[in-house]
C-alpha cells in the first residue's frame, strides 16, 4: 500500500494511521505517488502550539533578525532546489513551470529578508507615520504603531503553486512573528512536504513556527480565536463557506482571500500587427495560455482586442502554438507543456469549455477531444491516464455593448458566461471591441478580477483603460515597446506589489512590500510624553530627556551610543560676504540671495537671506567630530524642511540628538539616524530633519571587514 504522507505537528512528523486517506496520483500517468489524510491529527493542539511554543520563538527575535533568517531559508532552499524540480514534473510542470513556483518562492524568501533588514526597525515594534502633537507646550503627542497579532496564521494553499503560494503567505508572517500553519491542496501536497521538510532539516526554523497539515481540517476554524488570521487561496465557492464560519462572521479572525478571476488583457488599437506591441501581445497571450498548462489564477481568461484585427491576433497565436507547443510528460526531452494536476481538474476544465461553447462560444484554435501526447519513454500517442488537456481559444462575436459592469446579454452584447466560467487551464476566450470605453466596460464585467495588463504605446489609450477599469483590478500592467523586454509578465505577481483584487477575485490583498507584513499586525494609536513614547518605541521624540555626557555622540560605537545622547553647538555668526561667497562658489544666485530689493518684494523673506543649503552645510561643520571613527558615513538627510529664513547678521546653532539605533544583521556597522535642529539666535528654528550615518558596532570592528565602499554596501 503506499504510505501516507506525513504532516509536521507540534515539533515532530505525524502519520496517520488507518486506511483513510486521497489517492494523490502522477498527473502524467496516472500512478499513484502518495496518500493524503489527516486523521488523527491533533488541529486543536496545533494551534495552542503555535500560539505559545511559536510566538515564544519568534518573540525572541527582532525584524533584522528574522529576516536574516528568511534569507538563509531562502540559500537553504536554493541549495536543493533540483530535488524540487524533479519531484515537481509528477505534478504537471515542465522546467518552466517549476521556476516560477520554486524560484519564484524562494524570490520571495528574499525579498522580504531584504525589506526587513532595510525597512523595518531592529525592534518589534513597527511606526506608522508622523507624531501627532496633542498640547501646545509639547507634552502629550500621540502615534501609531503596529505590534505582531498574539496569534496563528492559517494559511490554505491552492495546488497550482505548492511552494510559491505557500511561501509568500509564510515570509510576511515570520518576518512580523506570527507562526503559521500551512494546508497545502491535496494533489501537490507532496511538493509541500518536500520543501518543508528541507526547511527543518537545515534547523533554522524557530520552534513552533513552521507546521504543516497535510489532508483536510475539519472543525480547525471553529478552534480559532482573535488574534488569529486566515489567508485562502482557491476557488470562489470555497471562500464564500469559509467567510461564513462563525468566528469570521463575527470579527473574531481576520480572513483574508485571494480566489479565481477571468483576467483580461487589451490590445490598443494602435497596436495593429507589425508593431512591438502586437507581438509583445501575442507573446504574452502565449505564455499565459501554456505556462503551468494555464493553471494560474493571474492567466489571460479573456483576450480583449479591436474587432478589426481579431483574426490575425488568432492566426498569429496559432502559429505560435503551432511552433512552440509540444504536450507531453515533463520527463521526456522536448516536452514545452506538461498535462493539469489531476484528471479530476481536465474533467472540470472540458466541462467548462462547454459550458463556453453552450453560450455561443467558438472553438477557432485547438479542440476537446484527446491530445496525442509525448510519453515519458518519448512514445507519441494517446495518454488516457493522463490529464492532458491541448490549448485551446474560443472566440465571441460580435461588439459588445458597452453599457457598463453589470450589462448583461443581449443584442450585440457578449453572453455573460464569457466573463463569469473559468476553464483552469490552458483555455481562453477572445472578444471584440471598438472604443476605449467599450474595452474597460468589457474589463469591468469580469467582476472583479486580479491584474489586466494593456499593451499600448499610446499614453491616451492607456489613461482611458486606466480610468475605466482600475477599480475593477488589483494591479493594472501597461506593455508596450519599451517595457515588453524586462516586464515580469501579465501573470506574475511581484512580491514588492500588491497581490489581490476586489469582487470576484476575492477583496484580499497580499504582498505588497511591507504591507503584507502588517497585515499580521495590530495597528494601534499611543498616546503619552515624549519620554514615555521613546521608552515604547525606542525611538527619540522631541521633548523626552536628552543625554550629554560629555563625550561627543560621534566618538561612540553602536555599543555605546544610546538613544538620546545629544550634542548642542555654539552660535555662528552668519555675514553677507558669506552669504555672496556660497552663492558664487556654488553657482546658486537666486534673487533671494543677492537683491534685496527683489527679496523684500517676496511674502516669504524680510530681503536678502542665506541659503538653506549653506546653513545646512554649517550645521555640519557645527556637530561633526572630524576624527576617524566610529562614524564611518553620512549617507543621506531625511524630512529636511526649512522654516525660518536667515539674514545676514543672524547667528545659527545645531543640535544633534540620537533618534534611532539600527545594527545590520550582516556587517560590523549600523545605521543611526539623528535628529537634527537649526535654531537661530532667537532660538526660533530655522530648520530639521534627520541626518543618516553609519557607525561601527565596536570600535575598529569595520577595519577587518572586506573591502569596498561602505556606502555602496549599504
Amino acid at each position: 500500500m503506499t504510505a501516507i504522507l506525513p504532516s509536521f505537528v507540534r515539533g515532530e512528523w505525524v502519520t496517520p494511521t488507518g486506511d483513510d486517506g486521497v489517492d494523490v496520483r502522477d498527473a502524467s500517468t496516472g500512478e499513484v505517488i502518495a496518500r493524503v489524510s489527516s486523521k488523527g491529527i491533533d488541529l486543536a493542539g496545533a494551534l495552542d502550539y503555535a500560539r505559545t511554543v511559536g510566538q515564544a520563538s519568534l518573540g525572541e527575535l527582532t525584524f533584522p533578525q528574522r529576516a536574516m533568517l528568511l534569507k538563509q531559508m531562502g540559500q537553504a532552499l536554493t541549495e536543493r532546489k533540483q530535488e524540487l524540480y524533479e519531484l515537481s514534473k509528477r505534478a504537471g510542470s515542465t522546467v518552466r513551470d517549476s521556476g516560477a513556483d520554486i524560484d519564484g518562492g524562494i524570490g520571495v524568501l528574499f525579498t522580504y529578508s531584504g525589506k526587513g533588514r532595510r525597512e523595518m526597525p531592529a525592534g518589534s515594534v513597527y511606526l506608522d507615520g508622523p507624531v501627532e502633537p496633542l498640547s501646545k507646550d509639547g507634552t502629550f503627542i500621540g502615534r501609531h504603531i503596529y505590534t505582531r497579532l498574539p496569534g496563528v496564521a492559517v494559511q490554505i494553499n491552492a495546488f497550482n503553486f505548492p511552494m510559491w503560494g505557500a511561501l509568500e503567505k509564510f515570509a510576511p508572517a515570520f518576518l512580523a512573528g506570527v507562526p503559521s500553519v500551512i494546508k497545502p491542496a491535496t494533489p501537490t501536497a507532496y511538493i509541500a512536504e518536500a520543501w518543508v521538510r528541507i526547511l527543518l532539516e537545515t534547523g533554522l526554523v524557530p520552534d513552533g513556527t513552521l507546521q504543516l497539515i497535510n489532508g483536510s481540517i475539519p472543525g480547525l476554524f471553529d478552534h480559532l480565536r482573535l488574534g488569529d488570521l486566515v489567508a485562502f487561496t482557491g476557488s470562489a465557492t470555497t471562500a464564500d463557506r469559509l467567510r461564513t464560519h462563525p468566528n469570521v462572521q463575527n470579527k473574531t479572525v481576520r480572513f483574508t482571500s485571494e480566489t479565481d478571476s477571468i483576467n483580461a488583457s487589451v490590445l490598443g488599437p494602435d497596436a495593429v500587427p507589425g508593431t512591438p506591441e502586437f507581438d509583445a501581445y501575442v507573446s504574452q497571450w502565449f505564455v499565459e495560455l501554456s505556462s503551468k498548462a494555464g493553471q494560474k489564477c493571474t492567466a489571460i481568461r479573456r483576450a480583449i482586442v479591436p474587432s478589426a484585427v481579431v483574426d490575425d491576433v488568432v492566426a498569429a497565436l496559432r502559429a505560435k502554438i503551432d511552433q512552440r507547443i509540444v504536450l507531453g510528460d515533463p520527463h521526456a526531452e522536448g516536452v514545452t507543456m506538461g498535462p493539469l494536476v489531476s484528471v479530476e481538474q481536465r474533467d472540470d476544465v472540458l466541462a467548462q469549455v462547454a459550458r463556453l461553447v453552450d453560450a455561443g462560444g467558438e472553438v477557432v484554435i485547438g479542440d476537446v477531444s484527446a491530445p496525442s501526447v509525448v510519453k515519458r519513454d518519448g512514445t507519441i500517442g494517446l495518454a488516457p491516464e493522463g490529464a492532458f488537456v491541448a490549448p485551446l481559444v474560443l472566440r465571441f462575436g460580435g461588439s459588445g455593448s458597452g453599457s457598463g459592469a453589470g450589462s448583461g446579454a443581449g443584442a450585440g452584447a457578449e453572453p455573460d458566461a464569457v466573463h463569469s466560467v473559468e476553464a483552469f487551464g490552458p483555455v481562453s476566450s477572445v472578444i471584440g471591441y471598438s472604443s476605449a470605453a467599450e474595452a474597460a466596460a468589457l474589463v469591468a464585467r469580469g467582476g472583479g478580477s486580479l491584474v489586466t495588463s494593456v499593451v499600448t504605446h499610446d499614453p491616451a489609450f492607456a489613461a482611458d483603460l486606466l480610468t475605466g477599469s482600475a477599480a475593477y483590478n488589483g494591479r493594472l500592467l501597461f506593455l508596450d515597446r519599451d517595457d515588453a523586454k524586462t516586464s515580469t509578465g501579465h501573470g506574475a505577481p511581484v512580491p514588492h506589489l500588491v497581490h489581490g483584487g476586489p469582487g470576484r477575485a476575492g477583496g484580499g490583498e497580499e504582498l505588497g512590500g511591507i504591507r503584507a507584513v502588517l497585515h499580521h499586525m495590530q495597528r494601534t494609536a499611543i498616546q503619552g510624553s515624549p519620554d514615555m513614547l521613546t521608552a515604547l518605541t525606542g525611538v527619540w521624540h522631541a521633548g523626552a530627556s536628552a543625554r550629554s555626557d560629555g563625550v561627543h555622540p560621534f566618538r561612540k560605537s553602536l555599543a555605546e551610543l544610546r538613544v538620546g545622547d545629544q550634542f548642542a553647538s555654539g552660535l555662528r555668526a552668519v555675514s553677507l560676504d558669506d552669504i555672496e561667497t556660497f552663492a558664487h562658489f556654488t553657482g546658486d544666485t537666486f534673487y533671494a540671495h543677492m537683491n534685496e530689493e527683489d527679496a523684500a518684494a517676496n511674502p516669504f523673506f524680510p530681503g536678502r537671506v542665506a541659503h538653506g543649503y549653506l546653513l545646512v552645510s554649517w550645521a555640519a561643520g557645527l556637530f561633526v567630530d572630524p576624527a576617524p571613527g566610529p562614524v564611518l558615513a553620512n549617507y543621506g538627510l531625511e524630512n529636511l524642511r526649512f522654516i525660518t529664513p536667515v539674514s545676514p547678521d543672524d547667528s545659527i546653532r545645531v543640535t544633534l540628538t540620537a533618534k534611532q539605533i539600527s545594527p545590520r544583521e550582516t556587517d560590523e556597522y549600523g545605521e543611526v539616524r539623528w535628529d537634527a535642529v537649526i535654531h537661530n539666535q532667537n532660538d526660533e528654528v530655522v530648520a530639521q530633519y534627520d541626518v543618516l550615518t553609519l557607525v561601527e558596532k565596536r570600535v575598529g570592528a569595520a577595519a577587518g571587514a572586506d573591502g569596498g565602499s561602505v556606502v555602496e554596501r549599504a
